[in-house]
């Protein structure tokens, strides 16, 4: 579901990563590497966040080059800070995503922010919230509709521990069917998610 090839990125003349390739079906795959590898970079490419410099990205079999609606059409990102959108918030956000999905914020989505705590917060702008409860906004938007490769940057950042076992389950649970492509430095948290654990040096 998703898969990229001859990945590249460099700043000036500094080359960050060059021939990058991975395949990845349904499951839990997490990146972990040192800081300063290039994960936030890899995955916000992967996400259609930032433009590589080379390679090419197919999401549900779909090119982000030649297909971008449809490629982003089958994605969900949660970010490393979650703070796209400071002016709204919670609850409009995920009425955004599922506008974007021409679908409604089912039970499913209201049960996981419950789940995350998230009920007191839903009528806070994002500018007025804590790291990880942005964290567990876009978490709980990944059950918005049916996106079939979930990307995520650092997802335990900020969370506690009854809401990391939230993640877990949440986790495990999307990749009985999807792709869930996650970075992080917590290695206790990849197992727990029953994640391949990879790194650069395998791509």
């Amino acid at each position: 579901m998703l898969r990229f090839e001859n990945l590249g990125k460099r700043y000036g003349k500094h080359v960050l990563f060059h021939g990058l390739n991975y395949t990845a079906g349904n499951g839990c795959v997490a990146l972990c590497d040192e800081n300063g590898s290039g994960k936030t970079t890899l995955l916000a490419i992967l996400a259609a966040a930032l433009d590589a410099d080379e390679g090419e990205v197919w999401l549900a079999g779909h090119s982000l080059r030649t297909d971008p609606l449809k490629a982003k059409a089958a994605l969900a990102y949660v970010p490393e800070d979650c703070m796209d959108y400071p002016q709204e918030t919670g609850r409009a956000f995920l009425e955004l995503v599922a506008l974007a999905r021409n679908t409604t914020v089912d039970s499913r989505a209201l049960d996981l922010a419950s789940r995350f705590g998230l009920v007191p917060h839903l009528d806070k702008r994002f500018e007025q919230m804590s790291l990880g409860t942005r964290k567990k906004l876009f978490l709980t938007a990944t059950l918005i509709g049916a996106p079939a490769v979930v990307i995520a940057d650092e997802p335990g950042n900020g969370l506690d521990a009854p809401a990391r076992a939230v993640l877990i389950d949440l986790f495990k649970t999307l990749a009985a069917d999807r792709t869930v492509f996650f970075s992080s430095h917590d290695l206790a948290l990849a197992r727990a998610c029953e994640a391949k654990m990879i790194s650069f040096a395998d791509m």
